[in-house]
């Protein structure tokens, strides 16, 4: 419920998750992580409460092509942005572009240690669990501030091809003072 799921559907079917990480990589590199990370909430509602395969690619097309518009259109500021079209996403999905990546970041994460989600990593080595209490998180990151730096980044943005220009912009709005 604190994650903004209801319920999860346990009558779903279970479905390789190779095109929709492809799918949600591919979207950050072309439209940033904000648009990105909208697009990985809407598949988690999508598979977990609607039930729908992550491996049915029309429909997973069609509702990445509503995500990405909607998302892209606010960003922009804009109804009128030039987005992938849903026959453009299932090629893309139909294709074998950027698994090398995933599986490079899955090898990775195996070398880690990390089996399951959720999990954390901070300064890109410090595993944290999902579960984890919120002053595991309080401790770490007042460290952080209390140090004035992050040592460390993001591990995974040379493995999946992410620009640091996209890393920059991040996923969220800065706050001003």
């Amino acid at each position: 419920m604190d994650a903004g799921i209801p319920y999860f559907n346990l009558d779903r079917w279970t479905s390789n998750t190779m095109a929709s990480h492809r799918l949600i990589q591919h979207v950050g590199k072309k439209y940033g992580l904000r648009v990105s990370e909208g697009l990985y909430d809407v598949l988690n509602v999508y598979y977990f409460v609607d039930g729908f395969a992550l491996n049915d690619r029309p429909r997973l097309a069609k509702t990445a092509h509503d995500c990405i518009r909607s998302l892209a259109a606010e960003e922009e500021g804009s109804e009128d942005v030039d987005v992938m079209s849903e026959e453009e996403i299932l090629d893309f999905l139909n294709s074998d572009e950027g698994r090398r990546e995933i599986e490079e970041a899955l090898s990775a994460l195996q070398q880690m240690g990390v089996h399951g989600i959720p999990k954390f990593v901070i300064e890109g080595s410090r595993l944290v669990d999902g579960a984890a209490h919120s002053d595991v998180f309080i401790d770490i990151f007042r460290d952080i501030e209390e140090r004035g730096e992050v040592h460390g980044g993001p591990i995974f943005a040379d493995i999946l091809g992410v620009s640091p220009k996209i890393l920059q912009e991040g996923s969220h709005t800065q706050a001003t003072l």
